[in-house]
């Protein structure tokens, strides 16, 4: 292979990592981007209450972080499949002034190992503190970065703390 080959796929590897690197750096995720393709016209909460989705309480982590109020869509935590476009939780930030502010998905589901997009979905063993069965399942914060990762269950940049005064 004579040398000015190797140049050009060298380049040529240097210019497709460099894309890659941006994509990242910009949050971009192909899964993340489906995601919320996929859900944003969970935007404005009121769509998800006529969807069918409940609030339940505001989870904080131990540690720090929180998820958000869940809005949890009972028949699709019952149904076990795994449907971009529906998700079983819609995970809201409360603000200051008394507004949710989407930031993310949960998709759950009791068959596994699961996984959506490529991503392997978290097992959660029985008993657990959302007194479900054993589950799989996988958050997706598509509309707020989080510093821990797409699909790590706490997001560091979440907090509940505006719920304190309701």
């Amino acid at each position: 292979m004579t040398t000015t080959l190797w140049t050009r796929r060298f380049a040529t590897l240097a210019v497709l990592s460099l894309a890659a690197t941006a994509a990242q750096a910009a949050g971009s995720n192909p899964l993340a981007d489906m995601v919320r393709t996929a859900n944003s016209r969970f935007e404005n909460v009121s769509a998800a209450t006529a969807e069918g989705y409940a609030p339940i309480p505001c989870a904080s982590g131990i540690t720090g972080g929180a998820m958000g109020i869940h809005y949890v869509n009972p028949t699709y935590l019952k149904d076990d499949a795994v449907d971009v476009a529906k998700p079983e939780a819609v995970m809201y930030e409360p603000m200051a002034d008394g507004t949710l502010k989407l930031v993310a998905v949960e998709y759950i589901t009791s068959k596994g190992p699961a996984s959506l997009g490529g991503q392997l979905f978290n097992f959660n063993s029985a008993p657990n503190r959302y007194g479900l069965g054993p589950f799989y399942e996988l958050h997706v914060w598509a509309w707020k970065q989080n510093p821990t990762g797409t699909f790590a269950d706490m997001n560091p940049n979440v907090s509940c703390d505006a719920m304190k005064g309701m």
